[in-house]
C-alpha cells in the first residue's frame, strides 16, 4: 500500500524543520510537544486508516471533515483546536483556475494535520520557506502564510478577469459583435463560481481573526486581519466585475438590437417607397385587352415619369412626418 503522506515536518521554532518521511515517526512526532506538521493525500485509502489508528486522539468529527468529498470554506473550532477549510486557485496542468482547490486543516497548539486531493501549489511554498530557514515558527503563522500564499495566486486571476472585462467593453464600442457575447458570458461563469468559495473564505477568516485559540498570537491575527482586508475587496472585486459583465452585456444586446431595428427601419421604408410601384406595374402588366398605352410608343415613358414622380411625392410626405 503506497503511503498517503507527502510531506511531514519538526519544526525548530525558528523557522526551519526537520523533514519526516515515515508516516509511523510522523504519528509520534505528532504527540510530542514540539510543533509538527503532516500533509496527506486524501485520494489514499491509507489516509483514513492511518488518521482513525494512528490519531485516534482525534475527534472522529474531525476525520470526516477533512476526508470528505466536497467543501467549502470555513472554520468550526474545538477545544483548543480548529478544523479549517480553505479554497486555492487551481493551477495545475490542464486545469481551469476557478475550480478551486480545497486544503482541510486541523490545527492546535502543537500539531498540525493537512488534507488535500489535489496538488496545492501554496503547500510546496511552505515546504520551501521551511528546507530555506524562513518557514513558520508557531501554528498561528503557520495558517497566516499558508493564507497569504493562496491569496498571492488568487489576485492575479482576478486582475485577469477585470482585464478582460476592460477589453470587452473596449471591443464593444469599436465593434460590437455577436462573437463577444461568449466572452462575457465565460467571464460571469468565471466570477460566480470564484465568488462561490471566495465569500464563505472571507467569513472564515474572519472568524478565526476573532477566535479565541490560544496559539493565535497578537502578530498572527495582525496578519489575519491583512488576509481579511483582502479577501474583503477581493470578493467586491468580484462583485464589481459580475455587475460590469452584466452591463457589457445589456449594452451589446442594445447596440445589436438597435442595429437590427435600423436595418429593419431601412428596409420597411424601401418596402413602403416600392409598395404602390409594385401595385402599379402588376395592374399593367396583367395580359388583357384595355391596357392603356398599350398602341402609344411613348407611353412606356410617361409611365416611368409617373413612377418617378409617385416616389418624389412619397419622399416628400416621409420627410414631412419624419419618417425618416
Amino acid at each position: 500500500m503506497s503511503t498517503p503522506l507527502l510531506h511531514a515536518f519538526e519544526f525548530d521554532g525558528k523557522g526551519g524543520g526537520i523533514p519526516i518521511d515515515d508516516v509511523k515517526l510522523a504519528s509520534k512526532k505528532l504527540e510530542q510537544d514540539q510543533l509538527a506538521w503532516v500533509h496527506l493525500n486524501a485520494t489514499k485509502s491509507a489516509s483514513r486508516d492511518w488518521l482513525e489508528k494512528e490519531l485516534s486522539y482525534l475527534d472522529p468529527f474531525v476525520v470526516e471533515a477533512l476526508l470528505a468529498d466536497e467543501t467549502r470554506p470555513r472554520v468550526t473550532e474545538i477545544g483548543d483546536g480548529a478544523i479549517i477549510i480553505l479554497r486555492g486557485v487551481n493551477l495545475n496542468e490542464n486545469a481551469s483556475p476557478e475550480d478551486m482547490v480545497s486544503i482541510r486543516l486541523w490545527i492546535d497548539e502543537h500539531r498540525i494535520i493537512s488534507v488535500q486531493r489535489r496538488q496545492l501549489k501554496a503547500v510546496i511554498d511552505i515546504c520551501d520557506k521551511i528546507e530555506a530557514g524562513r518557514g513558520p515558527t508557531d501554528a498561528g503563522q503557520f495558517i497566516t502564510m499558508l493564507i497569504s500564499r493562496l491569496f498571492e495566486r488568487i489576485e492575479p486571476i482576478i486582475l485577469g478577469l477585470d482585464d478582460r472585462t476592460d477589453d470587452v467593453e473596449e471591443k464593444i464600442l469599436e465593434d460590437a459583435d455577436q462573437s463577444l457575447r461568449e466572452n462575457i458570458i465565460d467571464i460571469r461563469k468565471k466570477t460566480i463560481i470564484f465568488r462561490r468559495y471566495m465569500a464563505p473564505q472571507k467569513d472564515a477568516i474572519g472568524q478565526l481573526r476573532n477566535s479565541d485559540l490560544p496559539w493565535l498570537t497578537s502578530s498572527s491575527k495582525r496578519h489575519l486581519q491583512e488576509n481579511y482586508d483582502r479577501v474583503l475587496r477581493y470578493v467586491e472585486d468580484l462583485d464589481a466585475i459580475r455587475e460590469r459583465a452584466q452591463i457589457v452585456k445589456d449594452e451589446l444586446a442594445n447596440i445589436l438590437s438597435d442595429r437590427l431595428n435600423k436595418n429593419m427601419y431601412v428596409l420597411s421604408v424601401i418596402a413602403a417607397i416600392f409598395l404602390p410601384l409594385g401595385f402599379l406595374t402588376g395592374l399593367l402588366g396583367i395580359n388583357v385587352g384595355g391596357i392603356p398605352g398599350a398602341d402609344n410608343l411613348e407611353a412606356f415613358w410617361i409611365f416611368c415619369i409617373l413612377l418617378a414622380g409617385i416616389v418624389a411625392l412619397q419622399v416628400y410626405i416621409f420627410k414631412k412626418f419624419k419618417w425618416f
